[in-house]
């Protein structure tokens, strides 16, 4: 089997549900999360799952797949010190280290190009296994 990186300039493309759900999770809060994953076939990246607002960071983490990547957006709500109500959008990479080397590869080389589709991401998370996004990590990082 062929593989050229060369026949894919810059990743995959980019499905308009895809960026319409960002869209109602930054602007309406229609949902908590969205969970984004690469259709080899179509070559683009599309809506997996979507949380709606009263779901839990847990339901978010156990949404996501433990052995195989994703890319994710979490709308995190948190109170500041100042006791104002604020809200901080995450986007997150999960690559398991479990996963098959061949998506660890598409999910990398195609994750700037997707990032940059979405305006108003907050902070990046790159995590290979749950640790590295626990909730306290992520509240450290919206403070």
């Amino acid at each position: 089997m062929s593989f050229r990186m060369s026949s894919a300039p810059s990743g995959m493309g980019v499905a308009d549900h895809t960026k319409a759900a960002f869209m109602e999770l930054k602007r309406k809060k229609v949902y908590r999360y969205v969970i984004f994953k690469i259709d080899e076939q179509k070559k683009e990246v599309v809506v997996e799952k979507t949380g709606g607002p009263a779901e839990s960071y847990d339901d978010f983490t156990a949404a996501l797949p433990e052995n195989d990547c994703r890319y994710a957006v979490y709308d995190f709500d948190f109170v500041t010190a100042e006791n104002c109500q604020k809200s901080k959008i995450f986007f997150i990479a999960w690559s398991p280290s479990i996963s098959r080397i061949r998506a660890k590869m598409l999910y990398a080389t195609s994750k700037e190009r997707f990032r940059r589709e979405l305006d108003g991401i907050h902070y990046e998370i790159q995590a290979t296994d749950p640790t590295e996004m626990e909730l306290d990590v992520i509240r450290d990082r919206a403070n």
